[in-house]
């Protein structure tokens, strides 16, 4: 089985975590700082060095389960690196950086290092659940 890459997409930063070659568990792997130009090449080139032919994202739904601007412009972002050879799922993300910062809290992460590493987490979180749903056996 080959790796599966996950991310969070953020506004300023793109959380990347990858699995296990057994589809079993996710590591966070890094945050990235956005630049704007070049972002999807960046997510590309780190999957393919990762070893990954696919790429879990985050997909930030309301509440309500309705897709809002936010989604659209994750599905949007995803499509940049779809057009360069990944694969591209999405997974519900509905409060995951929520879920990340409450256990950076309870672990007692002082803020500034709450900031360098809740996309992280929430990026290990997304692409759990994507491994727990997509299980076999």
């Amino acid at each position: 089985m080959k790796r599966i890459m996950g991310i969070d997409i953020g506004e300023k930063r793109i959380g990347i975590a990858v699995s296990d070659l057994l589809g079993l568990t996710a590591q966070g792997v890094e945050t990235y700082t956005r630049r704007g130009e070049g972002d999807a090449a960046y997510i590309a080139d780190k999957a393919k060095r990762l070893g990954a032919e696919t790429v879990v994202a985050g997909l930030p739904l309301n509440m309500n389960g309705t897709e809002g601007p936010s989604a659209a412009k994750a599905r949007e972002f995803m499509e940049e690196v779809r057009a360069l050879g990944l694969n591209v799922v999405f997974q519900d993300e509905r409060l995951s950086t929520v879920s990340a910062q409450r256990t950076l809290l309870e672990a007692d992460v002082s803020r500034e290092k709450r900031k360098k590493v809740v996309d992280k987490l929430a990026a290990v979180y997304i692409l759990g659940a994507y491994l727990e749903t997509h299980r076999t056996g």
